[in-house]
């Protein structure tokens, strides 16, 4: 009988987490959000000469890899998201490593962040706004010119796996669900 590692739990309990968070949230069940204004910190507050175009929710993981930091202390270093995006309950893209968010037409925006806040919850990712810019074909995305993730629901890395060298290497997928808030120009 093979036992089973630590990453090989790690990944099964991300699994399962996203598991439960689908079943949670899924697009046949989660609100339709309307493109309005959400209240945010002013810190990511969109530019003055923008206006909001739309509203895409995402549901996925938060990405990390077990390595030394800068003080070389073994810790959780973030890798990527993954996530299927959502409008009015329908698969509409993906968000991934760049990072970037392609929608099924074709358009895709990679971004930058340009600002962060603090979930209302410590037990959710931050809160951004990010400016971005076209690398995809015409569509829904290409005059996107930053976007906003807030209302996140998870994705902060494990306190726990990831502590000695042996653990360097290890992945952890976090589930997380968050609404990404598209700007314009006015």
């Amino acid at each position: 009988m093979k036992v089973l590692t630590t990453t090989t739990t790690i990944a099964a309990a991300a699994v399962t987490s996203l598991l439960l968070a689908a079943c949670a949230w899924s697009p046949m069940t989660a609100p339709t959000m309307a493109a309005k204004e959400i209240a945010v910190p002013p810190a990511i507050k969109a530019a003055d000469n923008e206006k909001l175009a739309f509203i895409w929710s995402a549901i996925g993981t938060q990405n990390y890899e077990c390595k030394a930091n800068a003080n070389a202390v073994m810790a959780w270093a973030f890798v990527a998201p993954e996530a299927i995006l959502y409008a009015d309950k329908a698969n509409i893209g993906s968000h991934g490593a760049g990072p970037y968010w392609a929608a099924l037409d074709g358009s895709k925006i990679v971004g930058t962040v340009k600002a962060r806040a603090d979930a209302p919850s410590n037990k959710d990712i931050p809160w951004l706004i990010l400016t971005t810019q076209s690398t995809g074909s015409a569509g829904k995305l290409a005059k996107v010119r930053s976007i906003q993730r807030v209302n996140t629901v998870g994705g902060v890395a494990a306190s726990t796996g990831c502590t000695t060298a042996a653990d360097a290497g290890k992945q952890s997928k976090v589930a997380y669900t968050a609404d990404y808030a598209y700007y314009v120009a006015q």
